[in-house]
C-alpha cells in the first residue's frame, strides 16, 4: 500500500507548500501532492501540524552525560538517540583540544562504528582544533596548541577511516595557508576558529579554501572600524559559510541578526555547540578536562568564560524566529540545509527532496516538536503530542 503524510504545511527543497500529502517509499521521499493520487493510501495524519526536514548539526560536543572525548560507544550510542528528541537527525561528532594519542583514538572509535548508531546519523567527524592560538583559547586546553600539520591530519584520516570531514584551525598559526590547501584537497571542510587573526589573514585562508567560520563572534577578533578582523571577514567575504549559536548566552539576538543580514540567511549555519549537560539537569559537568558549572542556561568554565552550551538546535529555531530576526522559513534552512551545504552533505541530508531519506520532523505553528522520523519511521513522539496514523 502507498503511503503518504499529510500536514498543513511542508518546507520543501523549493520552498513551502501546503496543505497536501508527501509520499513516503521505502524509507525515502517520494513526490508532494495537494490532493490524494490515490484511494487506497496509508496516510499519516498531521492536519494541524508543519513538516520540515531533519536538523543537521555540524558543531556538537555531546548530550544526555556523554561526550564525544569520553571515546565510548555506548556513549555515542545515547548521543545519537537523545539528538532525535532535539529534531536533529543527522551531525558531525566533535571533539575538542587533546592529546594526538586522545585524537587518535576518539576518530578511530568514531570512524570504526559510526553505522551502529540508530538514532541521528553520523555523516562525519569535526575536529575542533588543536591548531588554535592561545587569545581566544575558550574552553580548549592550551597545552596541546600546535601549528597545523598535515602528518596529523593524515593521521587522524588513517584512524578515521578517512571520516573526518570539517577541521577548524586559527590561520594565523605557521604553514595555516599549506595545510587549508592540503585538507580541502583531501575533502575535509577547513573552518575558522579561536583566532586572532586579522582581516587579511582571514581573507587569504578563504582564497586558500578556508570555508566556514566557527560560533562567529565567539573565540575570535571582533569588528573594529580600521581592522574588521574575523568578525568582519564572517561578515562580508563571498562564499563562506557563518555558524552562530542562538542560545541567548553567546550572541545578542542583534548581533545575530546583523550577521544574518550581512552574510545571508542562506550562509548562516546554527549550531549547538552542545556539551553533555544538553538534556541534563543544571550541575556540575565536564568539558574535555575542564570542570563546567551549568546555571540559568547556559556552561561556565570556574573563570566564567562559557564552556560550549547546553543548547538544543530545534530551540535554536524557535529562539531564532521569537527573536523575530527569521521567519520559519529561513530560521529551519539555517538548521537543516545550510548546516548540510557547509560540509557537503546537501546531496543526502538536509531538505526534502525526492530520493533522500526520509529523514524529518513534525512541528507545531509555533515551533514545538511533535515527533522525529528516520526513514519515514517514527523514532520521537513528544509526550504531549500523541499523533495517530490511519487512513483519511
Amino acid at each position: 500500500m502507498e503511503r503518504f503524510v499529510f500536514a498543513d504545511r511542508f518546507f520543501l527543497e523549493d520552498g513551502v507548500s501546503g496543505p497536501g500529502y508527501l509520499e513516503i517509499k521505502e524509507g525515502k521521499f517520494g513526490s508532494f501532492f495537494v490532493t490524494l493520487p490515490t484511494e487506497s493510501a496509508d496516510v499519516i495524519d498531521y492536519a494541524g501540524k508543519w513538516i520540515a526536514p531533519g536538523l543537521v548539526d555540524t558543531h556538537i560536543h555531546g548530550f544526555k552525560n556523554h561526550d564525544i572525548m569520553n571515546n565510548d560507544l555506548e556513549g555515542l550510542m545515547e548521543i545519537s538517540e537523545g539528538l532525535l528528541s532535539c529534531g536533529v537527525t543527522s551531525f558531525l561528532p566533535t571533539t575538542l583540544t587533546s592529546s594526538p594519542d586522545l585524537l587518535n583514538e576518539v576518530v578511530a572509535m568514531v570512524g570504526e562504528n559510526y553505522t551502529k548508531v540508530k538514532g541521528a546519523k553520523i555523516k562525519g567527524i569535526f575536529l575542533e582544533g588543536p591548531f588554535f592560538t592561545e587569545k581566544h583559547k575558550g574552553a580548549q586546553n592550551t597545552k596541546y596548541f600546535c601549528d597545523p600539520s598535515i602528518e596529523m591530519l593524515e593521521s587522524w584520516q588513517k584512524y578515521s577511516n578517512h571520516f573526518i570531514k570539517k577541521i577548524a584551525l586559527a590561520p594565523e598559526r605557521k604553514g595555516a595557508m599549506e595545510f587549508i590547501e592540503y585538507a580541502v584537497n583531501d575533502q575535509v571542510t577547513v573552518a575558522l576558529a579561536h583566532s586572532d587573526a586579522t582581516y587579511a589573514v582571514a581573507k587569504d585562508a578563504v582564497e586558500k579554501g578556508a570555508s566556514i567560520f566557527v560560533h562567529t563572534f565567539n573565540g575570535m577578533s571582533g569588528l573594529h572600524h580600521r581592522e574588521p578582523g574575523m568578525v568582519g571577514a564572517a561578515m562580508i567575504l563571498p562564499d563562506v559559510f557563518a555558524e552562530i549559536i542562538c542560545d541567548g548566552h553567546h550572541v545578542h539576538p542583534a548581533a545575530a541578526n546583523i550577521l544574518m543580514d550581512a552574510r545571508g540567511r542562506k550562509e548562516t549555519v546554527m549550531v549547538t555547540d552542545c556539551m553533555m549537560a544538553g538534556g541534563m539537569p543544571e550541575g556540575r559537568y565536564q568539558l574535555g578536562e575542564f570542570p563546567v558549572e551549568v546555571k540559568n542556561g547556559a556552561a561556565r568554565l570556574e573563570t566564567g568564560s562559557l564552556a560550549g552550551s547546553i543548547l538544543q538546535l530545534k530551540q535554536a529555531v524557535k529562539n531564532a524566529v521569537d527573536w523575530g530576526i527569521a521567519t520559519p522559513e529561513e530560521a529551519i534552512y539555517m538548521a537543516s540545509t545550510a548546516p548540510a551545504k557547509s560540509i557537503g552533505i546537501d546531496g543526502e541530508c538536509g531538505m526534502i527532496a525526492t530520493g533522500y531519506d526520509a529523514d524529518f520532523i513534525v512541528l507545531t505553528p509555533e515551533l514545538e516538536l511533535t515527533a522525529t522520523y528516520l526513514d519515514g519511521v517514527c523514532r520521537f513522539q513528544a509526550e504531549n503530542f500523541m499523533g495517530k496514523e490511519g487512513v483519511r
